[in-house]
C-alpha cells in the first residue's frame, strides 16, 4: 500500500464538524491498522490513555518519554504493538537525537507532553522551562519530523489559554523578574494553539496534505497537577481532581478525535460539557488571542531563531 494514500479518516462515527450521532468514545476509533504513531509523554496520564487506545485500534505506537525505563513499564500494560524511544523536550539536542534517528514515514505525532505550573527552572537550552518543554522542545521536534509525517499532528493545548495575561511575552519570553507559575503556563499554552494555527497555514501554502490539529483535555485527573510550585494550588487541584474532573481516559478523547476523525486544518477539540471541562469531544472555540494570526507568525518566526529547527516544506508539495 502507498503510505501517502493512508489518511486517518473517519468511518461513519464523525462528520467533520465535530458532531457525531450519541457521545463518541475510544470505542468508535477507526481501524489503524499499519499507521504508525508518536506520543510523546507517553508514560501516564493522557499520553498514556491515548498511546493505549491508538495501539488498541492497531497502531504501532512509539512511546516518546524521558524516562525510558518508566516507558517501557507503561508500554508493557498496552495491548498492540509498541516501542519506546527517549525523548527529553527540555533539551535540544535530545529532539535532534529522535528525529535524526527516524528512519521512514510516521502518520501521526501527538505533541502531549508537557509540565505545569512549575518553580522558575530553566531547560538546558536556558528556556524558561515550561515555555521551552511545552512549546519549542514539541517546535523543533514537528519541524524535524515534518518531511516524514505523512496525515497529522495533534497538538494538546488547554483551556486555560485563555487566562492570565492572554498574551506572548515576546520581548521577554523567558518571563524574566515577572515569572510565576501560573503565567508561564498559560503563555505555554497559548503558544501551542498559535503554533498550530501557524503550522497549517504553513502546510497549506506548500501544497501539504498533512493536517495540524490542536485539543485540550479540558479538566482531567492526572500527575501533573501534584508539581505546582504553589502548595495551595497543589491542594485546590486535588480537590478538583476528586469533584469536577474526569480520568485519565477521558481526558484523552479529545486528542483521540483529533487523531482519528476527518477534521479541517486547525481544527481545536476539547470536551463537549458546560465550561469544557469534561464530556464527549467536539469542536470547541478558542481566545482571540489564540486566532491572531501575525502574532502566530512572529511566535513562528522567533521559535526558529531559538531552536534552529524550520519549516522543511517550503515551496514542496508533500
Amino acid at each position: 500500500m502507498d503510505k501517502t494514500d493512508k489518511t486517518i479518516s473517519s468511518t461513519g462515527t464523525g462528520t467533520g464538524t465535530g458532531k457525531s450521532e450519541g457521545k463518541w468514545d475510544a470505542g468508535r476509533i477507526p481501524d489503524l491498522s499499519g499507521r504508525i504513531a508518536v506520543v510523546t509523554g507517553a508514560n501516564s496520564g493522557i499520553g498514556f490513555a491515548a498511546a493505549a487506545e491508538l495501539a488498541r485500534a492497531g497502531a504501532h505506537v512509539v512511546f516518546a518519554v524521558r524516562d525510558l525505563e518508566r516507558g517501557r513499564a507503561a508500554a508493557a500494560k498496552v495491548s498492540g504493538s509498541t516501542e519506546v524511544r527517549r525523548l527529553d523536550l527540555a533539551d535540544l539536542a535530545s529532539v535532534r537525537e529522535f528525529a535524526e534517528g527516524w528512519d521512514g514515514p510516521l502518520d501521526l505525532l501527538v505533541n502531549n507532553a508537557g509540565v505545569m505550573m512549575l518553580p522558575e527552572q530553566r531547560t538546558r537550552d536556558g528556556f524558561e522551562m515550561q515555555f521551552g518543554t511545552n512549546h519549542l522542545g514539541h517546535f523543533a521536534l514537528t519541524n524535524l519530523l515534518l518531511p516524514h509525517i505523512t496525515d497529522r499532528v495533534v497538538t494538546v493545548s488547554s483551556s486555560v489559554h485563555r487566562m492570565g495575561d492572554g498574551i506572548i511575552h515576546f520581548e521577554n519570553l523567558n518571563l524574566d523578574g515577572i515569572y510565576n507559575p501560573q503565567r508561564a503556563y498559560f503563555q505555554s499554552k497559548l503558544a501551542n494553539l498559535l503554533f498550530t494555527l501557524e503550522l497549517q497555514r504553513r502546510l497549506t501554502e506548500s501544497g501539504s496534505r498533512v493536517r495540524a490539529l490542536a485539543a485540550h483535555p479540558g479538566w482531567a485527573a492526572t500527575n501533573l497537577q501534584s508539581h505546582s510550585a504553589n502548595p495551595v494550588t497543589r491542594v485546590l487541584l486535588a480537590v478538583g481532581n476528586k469533584v469536577v474532573a474526569q480520568d485519565d481516559k477521558g481526558g484523552a478523547l479529545p486528542t483521540l478525535y483529533a487523531a482519528t476523525q476527518d477534521l479541517p486544518g486547525a481544527s481545536y477539540i476539547g470536551p463537549s460539557g458546560r465550561g469544557e471541562v469534561r464530556g464527549a469531544p467536539t469542536l470547541v472555540g478558542r481566545s482571540a488571542a489564540a486566532s491572531d494570526v501575525a502574532a502566530a507568525e512572529r511566535l513562528w518566526t522567533a521559535s526558529e531563531e531559538l531552536t534552529g529547527a524550520v519549516f522543511p516544506l517550503v515551496g514542496a508539495a508533500s
